[in-house]
């Protein structure tokens, strides 16, 4: 009887399983999607405010023109999605990718606080949409970067268990 709820505590319910793909994958595309735009003049001009209000990244702009600025983020971003996509491979590569997301979404939520506009005057704490609520959905993209992140992270010692690399003292 314990081995039976032993098991039911360890088997994952299908929707769970593929509620994991779907985080995954979909926050692959979404990665890949946003990259791919950043080659667009469209794109690199609607983050260049962004950009430009940021005491951290202004000054980039200093050193590369608007596009190419874009253009080197849009490549980091699919390289990002690539490497979290290999996890079922490579589990300690896809771990890159994940810390890539998290430090990707992270920067762009530090543009809540330095983008004028994002919020309105109504006397309460009320998000623009464009840039305020724009911006809060990366709330939900670091998530998933972390728990992809802590997924790649078990799947490299499970795996590292398994072909007895086990401690090193």
């Amino acid at each position: 009887m314990a081995r039976i709820e032993q098991l039911a505590r360890t088997t994952e319910h299908p929707v769970a399983t593929a509620g994991r793909y779907l985080v995954r994958y979909t926050l692959v595309v979404v990665i890949a999607w946003i990259g791919a735009q950043k080659f667009t003049g469209y794109e690199a001009a609607a983050i260049q405010p962004l950009i430009a209000n940021s005491p951290i990244f202004s000054w980039l702009y200093s050193i590369l023109s608007v596009r190419t600025f874009a253009a080197v983020l849009g490549s980091l971003e699919i390289v990002a999605a690539l490497l979290i996509a290999i996890r079922p491979l490579w589990p300690r590569i896809s771990i890159i990718g994940s810390v890539m997301g998290v430090l990707l979404f992270l920067s762009t939520l530090s543009f809540l606080f330095t983008t004028p506009g994002v919020t309105v005057p109504s006397g309460l704490l009320v998000l623009s949409v464009v840039p305020g609520q724009f911006l809060l959905k990366d709330l939900v993209l670091i998530s998933a970067s972390l728990w992809t992140l802590g997924d790649s992270l078990g799947a490299a010692l499970r795996r590292r268990g398994a072909h007895g690399d086990g401690e090193r003292r």
